[in-house]
């Protein structure tokens, strides 16, 4: 499926992230971005983040990278700068100057905006109206779990998305299965924003050459997102026997703390079946490739084990959102995954379930929607055909 536009140059996509807490969004945005790329050549496609070394490591081609300053989470959820000396106010102000820049210069046909309708702390808004007055068009994609239903209410309201997407979007794009969990089922859609369901992200993610160093033996991974607060699930793992003939490999992510990471290698240094490995480029390799899976539950993770069919136990975040923990028990209510509630978290309670899961036959895979990659590109094509009909008209 080739595009172009009414101007026979490339389409323009921009994607943007806002990337505080761990890898999920530019993740996310990078398969959305494999997959345009599948479907067609005459693209160009931006991706905007705070998560450059992520980006570059799987960016297609046709594709660059915009880097704005790096945001991050204190205990308490607060925004703080992650590498620089300077206030939350003034970072801000840096990605919105970035921001609006970038999208003003590049003019995107499309721009898919990741969770936060007007960027965080409404960074986004400038350059919302700049695409906008431009003749673009603006989707909001979310992932299929926002937070449990009262917070997550709270926040849309908070963060003024009705009126953001009353203001400045065209569509809403779920990448979840609405027969799972709905996002939507509590918040406030203005009737003109045409909602889709795209299904899980999950089958047709991009391919990774095997990068990280295995024995060869089967193996169970522990894989704890980017890190930043996976030191826990972690350790209960590196402390657990792995079932007999099954050696361990634990993914510690880039963004765990230093002692961490150096209290992983002193737990792995006196068992020879236990790696550990600072981060895994080809994660969605490594995971189709386990004989069982044991992580936190976030949404990327989540998708590609139930790509690949692997066994999962999900020890979730419930603080200081508890997204992961909606998602995997709408899961399990499915027989998708298993999940220990964090305060059970004990090396004993990890050997006990991997031992089950690798000693069990394949269980049937559930009936899921799994296929969202591959309606996005056609999605697109409504989007931008639509626009082009309604600007034949207005002409």
């Amino acid at each position: 499926m080739a595009y172009t536009t009414a101007l026979d140059r490339h389409l323009r996509i921009a994607l943007y992230s806002h990337d505080a807490q761990g890898l999920g969004h530019i993740r996310r945005n990078l398969s959305i971005a494999h997959a345009l790329r599948r479907s067609g050549d005459a693209l160009d496609l931006l991706l905007l983040t705070s998560a450059p070394e992520a980006a570059h490591a799987g960016r297609p081609s046709g594709c660059d990278i915009v880097s704005i300053p790096a945001l991050t989470k204190d205990e308490q959820g607060a925004y703080r700068s992650r590498h620089l000396s300077v206030g939350a106010d003034h970072v801000i102000a840096m990605r919105q100057a970035v921001l609006h820049a970038a999208l003003a210069s590049f003019a995107p046909d499309v721009l898919i905006v990741d969770k936060h309708a007007r960027g965080l702390r409404g960074e986004l808004e400038p350059a919302l109206e700049a695409v906008r007055r431009a003749g673009g068009r603006i989707v909001l994609g979310l992932r299929d779990v926002l937070d449990d239903a009262p917070v997550a209410v709270s926040e849309w309201k908070e963060a003024r998305t009705t009126r953001a997407l009353e203001n400045w979007y065209d569509e809403v794009w779920v990448y979840g299965d609405r027969l799972v969990h709905d996002p939507l089922a509590d918040v406030d859609v203005p009737d003109r924003v045409n909602v889709r369901y795209t299904g899980y992200l999950a089958h047709g993610r991009p391919d990774a050459d095997p990068v990280t160093p295995t024995s060869g033996s089967p193996y169970v991974l522990a894989m704890v997102g980017a890190g930043g607060d996976g030191a826990g699930l972690a350790r209960a793992f590196a402390r657990a026997p792995m079932p007999d003939g099954y050696d361990g490999v634990v993914v510690a992510g880039p963004h765990m703390p230093e002692r961490d990471v150096d209290e992983l290698h002193r737990l792995a240094a006196d068992r020879p079946e236990l790696r550990v490995v600072r981060s895994a480029p080809d994660a969605a390799v490594l995971i189709a490739d386990a004989a069982a899976l044991v992580g936190m539950g976030g949404y990327n993770t989540v998708c590609e084990a139930l790509a690949a069919a692997t066994p999962m136990l999900v020890v979730p975040r419930v603080a200081p959102r508890r997204e992961q923990l909606v998602r995997a028990r709408a899961l399990e209510d499915r027989g998708a995954v298993d999940v220990l509630d964090p305060c059970s978290l004990s090396p004993g309670a990890v050997a006990a379930w991997a031992a089950r899961a690798v000693g069990q036959p394949a269980r049937p895979v559930p009936d899921l929607d799994l296929s969202g990659l591959a309606r996005i590109p056609d999605f697109l094509a409504d989007l931008v055909g639509t626009h082009r009909q309604e600007s034949r008209h207005a002409a």
